[in-house]
């Protein structure tokens, strides 16, 4: 079963509660922090969290794309968020940063950038509960899909099956209608979507069709 997490980085920051509300049925809620360190961006951080965590049910699903997660990260499971992602790229010691997520109470993401390959972090995988494979540059939303991620994504899907493992593969960025079925038949399974859901006049109904399609895709690329 597919998995949508609309971003809120899409979202108008001012009624952020009333955007949460707005994509009931959602699976998650993206919450993409950004530091104008690690990325070119500055956006929210932890007391927006623990405002959304009491504006709303759904669950958080927080992207850190900031220096010194191994510091920060455990701060956001603290505060409430289900999911917490911390970039490959960033993380001084990720094993031991996923299980301290983990034993915070939340599941442990890991990201990597477009150019990082996911071959190198193999053997880590089974201290994840998520690999989240983005396919835009992190630090700007709006921005068009790169193709050139979707082998990777079929490579990650090859590898979690490998060592048997139940961990999710998230895709964030540019994901669309135009987008979503080509990331799920590539082995993706949960969709960060920001424009796509909250450019829409009906965000959960946005949230719906787009579950349809992934759903859809999915069920084709196992039949293939």
């Amino acid at each position: 079963m597919s998995q949508i997490s609309p971003s809120i980085l899409s979202a108008d920051f001012a009624r952020l509660a009333d955007e949460a509300r707005a994509v009931d049925g959602a699976d998650w809620l993206h919450v993409d922090v950004m530091d104008n360190h690690f990325v070119p961006n500055l956006t929210l951080g932890l007391p927006v969290v623990e405002s959304l965590r009491r504006a709303t049910d759904i669950p958080l699903d927080c992207h850190l794309m900031i220096e010194a997660p191994d510091r920060w990260a455990p701060q956001y499971a603290e505060a409430g968020a289900g999911s917490v992602t911390f970039h490959a790229e960033a993380a001084a010691a990720p094993v031991r940063l996923a299980r301290e997520i983990r034993a915070l109470g939340a599941r442990a993401s890991m990201a990597l950038k477009p150019a990082t390959a996911v071959e190198q972090y193999e053997d880590l995988l089974p201290e994840l509960d998520m690999l989240l494979v983005m396919t835009v540059e992190p630090g700007f939303g709006g921005q068009a899909f790169l193709d050139l991620t979707l082998p990777k994504i079929r490579r990650t899907r090859q590898l979690i099956e490998k060592h048997g493992l139940t961990m999710w593969l998230q895709v964030d960025g540019g994901v669309s209608e135009a987008t979503i079925e080509r990331c799920a038949e590539a082995g993706a399974d949960v969709f960060v979507a920001g424009s796509a859901v909250y450019g829409a006049e009906d965000p959960a109904a946005a949230v719906a069709a787009l579950r349809r399609q992934a759903d859809g895709a999915a069920h084709r690329g196992c039949a293939g």
